[in-house]
């Protein structure tokens, strides 16, 4: 089949990557580095937060830093050499990008991580080579409640909305990709970013790995209509 008028709009960090766990990692280390303890009251208070916004509170509440920017220095110096030495990909990950690729698919990436970190994450895990472009929130001034970036994905990759899927393994992402019209294909993680069951109620389709998912399967999916009921179990 050819895949040339289909686009494939990967998240990054639980979807491509395993790399969920180095985000609480990296709390816990800064609140050690100012010889305090993280609370549940300091670490739900963390999870939606910027990393200038991490930054802040850090500087605030447990007095790191010399002021704020230090802190999100010290986050982008332990999370870079993350990226660059330790990030790993899903299983099944690399090799569906790959098979989508060699079957004529555009890939892009778009992230709420920095461009630094996705850049140094995708070229470690292989996956660089596969992707029309690597984009990241920042790049249009935007969040992931608005669809911003997805919007300047599918305009680089050229392919039509009722082709191009959003890859996805955050609730509220999906959310937002289905709002504005894009296919949605949900990839579970844990349940910080959102339970199962709650992932097959909001997508078209669901699977727990990518090893669960074969390149036929999905390409025929793309010769159906977009999927606007409950999704498919």
């Amino acid at each position: 089949m050819d895949a040339s008028n289909i686009g494939v709009i990967f998240d990054c960090d639980g979807t491509l990557l395993d790399s969920m766990g180095v985000w609480h990692e990296l709390q816990y280390d800064l609140a050690k580095r100012a010889g305090g303890e993280l609370t549940a009251d300091d670490i739900a208070a963390l999870a939606p937060m910027s990393i200038p916004e991490c930054g802040a509170y850090f500087h605030e509440h447990f007095g790191l830093g010399e002021d704020d920017r230090d802190v999100v220095r010290m986050i982008d110096e332990y999370m870079l050499d993350f990226y660059r030495n330790r990030a790993e990909a899903r299983p099944g990950a690399l090799e569906f990008a790959r098979a989508l690729a060699e079957a004529g698919a555009h890939l892009t990436v778009a992230s709420s991580s920095p461009k630094p970190y996705l850049m140094a994450g995708m070229q470690r895990c292989g996956f660089a080579p596969l992707l029309d472009r690597v984009l990241s929130v920042e790049d249009v001034h935007s969040t992931k409640r608005q669809p911003d970036v997805w919007d300047r994905a599918r305009e680089i990759m050229g392919t039509p909305k009722e082709t191009t899927w959003g890859v996805e393994d955050s609730a509220y992402a999906i959310d937002t990709l289905r709002n504005a019209g894009y296919r949605t294909l949900g990839v579970y993680d844990s349940d910080d970013a959102g339970t199962w069951e709650a992932m097959q109620a909001g997508v078209e389709h669901a699977v727990k790995t990518f090893e669960d998912l074969k390149l036929e399967d999905f390409l025929t999916w793309n010769e159906s209509p977009l999927f606007l009921g409950a999704a498919e179990k």
